[in-house]
């Protein structure tokens, strides 16, 4: 089974005086934006999840580190993210969560939906989301 997730190497471009990394949205997603958010000055994890029905987000590594962990149905696994160059596209029923971030991480979310304060779309428990997607192979 091919991975829902999609992990990508963002190219970087050095000119004398700054590094630039230019985001081509084209390249790496094919959904309506409808939220930018940013995740910043981290003090522990923050908390896995996934989404029952906002369809899409792509994670970018602005700046520092951290392990993303996602579960598309096949198990965990750990990826590592170093910015500026990780950035990960994640889907809908995809459990992620980010440990591990350095004190000067900056994760910036791309994502296809707009906030719900309610998070009647998410799913906090591993195991209620392992029930969700226990169709899949």
């Amino acid at each position: 089974m091919d991975k829902l997730y999609k992990l990508f190497t963002l190219k970087n471009i050095k000119a004398p005086n700054f590094l630039m990394t230019p985001l081509e949205l084209k390249e790496y997603i094919n959904f309506e934006v409808k939220r930018v958010y940013f995740i910043s000055s981290p003090v522990g994890n923050t908390g896995s999840h996934a989404h029952r029905q906002e369809e899409d987000e792509l994670f970018i590594q602005v700046q520092g580190k951290c392990t993303i962990t996602v579960d598309d149905g096949s198990g965990l696994s750990e990826i590592e993210l170093v910015g500026p160059t990780s950035a990960i596209y994640v889907p809908h029923l995809v459990w992620h969560g980010f440990k591990d971030l350095s004190g000067d991480s900056i994760i910036m979310a791309i994502s296809s939906t707009n906030y719900d304060p309610s998070r009647s779309d998410y799913c906090e428990n591993y195991e209620e989301f392992q029930q969700l997607v226990g169709g899949r192979s």
